[in-house]
């Protein structure tokens, strides 16, 4: 393997890693009810957290209201986000809010989203999440500024 090649490998690991890190974060959040900075702030007493994942959870908390706005508009009729998996509705906040503020390559985003998907929720997430996101991504509409 080429230098380039193994420099490249860990990157995505560790990018993978604070992924599933920031996920953890915001899905005992959404269980508990509580702001994910105090679930971030516990998870990180009980391990050391990629820098990554705090960049994740603080971007998703900051743009919460306009990537569930997002989201809800393209979810087909009789769809919720309350009715969504936490594990699907809070992947899916993580790679909106990368595509979007992160300067991560919407295929990307989706792509790692729908892994982790395949990992660790049902059988069919993989797929919702994967249309979900790419009509959000092909949308193109810029997010609205919250209102001053």
């Amino acid at each position: 393997m080429s230098e380039a090649g193994a420099e490249a490998r860990p990157h995505r690991s560790g990018r993978r890693k604070a992924r599933k890190y920031a996920l953890d974060v915001l899905f005992a959040a959404d269980l508990r009810g509580c702001h994910p900075d105090a679930a971030l702030a516990e998870q990180s007493q009980v391990q050391d957290l990629p820098p990554y994942t705090a960049v994740l959870v603080e971007g998703v908390v900051d743009q919460i209201d306009i990537i569930d706005r997002l989201l809800a508009a393209h979810l087909d009729a009789g769809w919720s986000l309350e009715r969504l998996a936490r594990v699907d509705r809070n992947l899916a906040r993580i790679a909106v809010w990368e595509f979007i503020w992160g300067a991560i390559p919407a295929n990307v985003a989706i792509a790692e989203a729908v892994g982790l998907a395949g990992e660790l929720s049902t059988d069919r997430s993989s797929s919702f999440l994967s249309g979900l996101l790419g009509a959000v991504a092909a949308d193109g509409t810029a997010p609205d500024a919250p209102p001053a």
